[in-house]
Formats: structure tokens, C-alpha cells, sequence
């Protein structure tokens, strides 16, 4: 949102230092002798361009001044040199913002990662063979008998119609297969990378604590509020040493 709005500043300056120059001129009365200038700024003959608020030229009734005191066209205040710095000092800003997002945004996956693999010490979920986790709704996807479809990878990807979306996106058969994305380091971040991206990132910018329900939304509404703390923790921590402040909204 802050982005747009700088943009469209700069979009505005931009554009009013483009006018073409017989435009300007227009408006500040730089008619031919012959002609009128409207008291909308517009040269030409007639009444609609020499009669009431004719500004200059051979007007019906007194000329009205051509630049009232204390104002001036947008191009005699918007210089190119104005232009050049104030840009300069928009794109920066906006430059800034960007960083300081991706910054957070990368502390985020970290922490989330460090909590999910307990300091990327596990690749699938502590007894994770012993829960169901099989939507027997999905018909999109459905479960394939005998396979398990528990947490796997750095975010511990889980069920049926996450495994098989992601499978499909990442060439591997995922609901036939599920257990590569435990084996296979590469398909297993290209998985936990799939999931932020479609899961995940969609939230990132309301804040740490959207982030935390996208991935496990049972920790959210005192759930499991030291899980959610664990997070925080980490995020804080990450965010530290990319040298970011950590912004409101840290739990669900």
C-alpha cells in the first residue's frame, strides 16, 4: 500500500513536469497577440475565450492578473532539478521499505523453519506415522491407502491436499510418494518454498502472527501458546540479526 502511494506521487511529478510547453504556456497566458487567453487557461477568439475571466490578450473586459499573488503554475514550482532530488529521496524510501520487508519476510520462513525441524534437526514429524492426517473429503486428491500424510520437510508439510498440489508443481508424485519429501533435501525445500509462496506469503504483510495460523492454525486462540511464543522467539531473534525491528501483530 505504502509502495502504491509513493508511486503514484511520483507518477503525479512526473507528470506535471511533462506538460508539453505550449500547454504551459497556455496557461500562463502565452497566447499569440491575436488570441485570447480563457480564464481557464485555453487560447483562442470569441466570448467563451475573451469574455468574463479573460486573462490576456484582446479580452472583452479587463484581464483578470495572470498568476494570482502568492501562486504560480506546477511547472514554475515542480523544476526538473526539484523533481530530480525529491525523486531521488522517494526511490530511496521506497528502496528501504522493500528491504526492511524482505528482511522480515526472511526472518519469518527462518523461524518458522527453526521451529517446525527443531533447529533443522528433524525431517518428518515426531510420531507423525500415528496421527491421520487424510481429508476423505478431497476428491481432488485423495488418499492413496497405506500412505501417511504427516508433517514433512522444514514446514513440516502435511495432508492430503497439500501433498498432492505440491507434488504436482514440483514433478513428484506426492500422494503416492509422500515420504520423498523427507528424503529428498531438494524436494523437500522446494515443497516448504511452494507452500510459503501459496500458503503463507499471501499473509505475510498483516503481520508475524497471520503467519503462525497459515502454518498451524490449531497453535492460534490459546491453542498451544508456548508454540506461538517459541515462534516469536525465533522471529525476534532472526530479525535482530538481519538488523530489522520486528513490526506489531507477533501472535494469533
Amino acid at each position: 500500500m505504502r509502495r502504491n502511494i509513493l508511486l503514484t506521487v511520483i507518477l503525479a511529478i512526473v507528470l506535471a513536469g511533462a506538460l508539453p510547453k505550449n500547454v504551459v504556456e497556455a496557461q500562463n497566458c502565452g497566447c499569440a497577440a491575436n488570441l485570447c487567453c480563457s480564464q481557464y487557461g485555453y487560447c483562442g477568439t470569441g466570448n467563451a475565450y475573451c469574455g468574463q475571466g479573460c486573462k490576456q490578450g484582446p479580452c472583452n473586459s479587463s484581464p483578470t492578473p495572470t498568476t494570482p499573488s502568492g501562486s504560480g503554475s506546477v511547472a514554475d514550482i515542480v523544476t526538473p532539478a526539484f523533481f530530480n532530488v525529491q525523486a531521488i529521496h522517494i526511490l530511496n524510501l521506497v528502496n528501504l521499505v522493500q528491504l526492511e520487508a524482505s528482511k522480515r519476510e526472511i526472518a519469518a520462513f527462518f523461524a518458522h523453519v527453526t521451529h517446525e525441524t527443531g533447529h533443522f534437526c528433524y525431517t518428518e514429524e515426531i510420531d507423525g506415522a500415528s496421527r491421520d492426517y487424510c481429508d476423505e473429503n478431497n476428491r481432488e486428491y485423495p488418499c492413496v491407502p497405506g500412505k501417511k500424510y504427516y508433517g514433512r520437510g522444514p514446514i513440516q508439510l502435511s495432508w492430503n491436499y497439500n501433498y498432492g498440489p505440491a507434488g504436482r508443481s514440483n514433478n513428484f508424485d506426492g500422494l503416492n510418494n509422500p515420504d520423498i519429501v523427507a528424503r529428498d533435501a531438494v524436494v523437500s525445500f522446494k515443497t516448504a518454498l511452494w507452500f510459503w509462496m501459496n500458503s503463507v506469503r499471501p499473509v505475510v504483510s498483516q503481520g508475524f502472527g497471520a503467519t503462525i495460523r497459515a502454518i498451524n492454525g490449531m497453535e492460534c486462540n490459546g491453542g498451544n501458546k508456548d508454540a506461538v511464543q517459541a515462534r516469536v522467539r525465533y522471529y525476534r531473534d532472526y530479525c535482530s540479526q538481519l538488523g530489522v525491528a520486528p513490526e506489531n501483530n507477533l501472535t494469533c
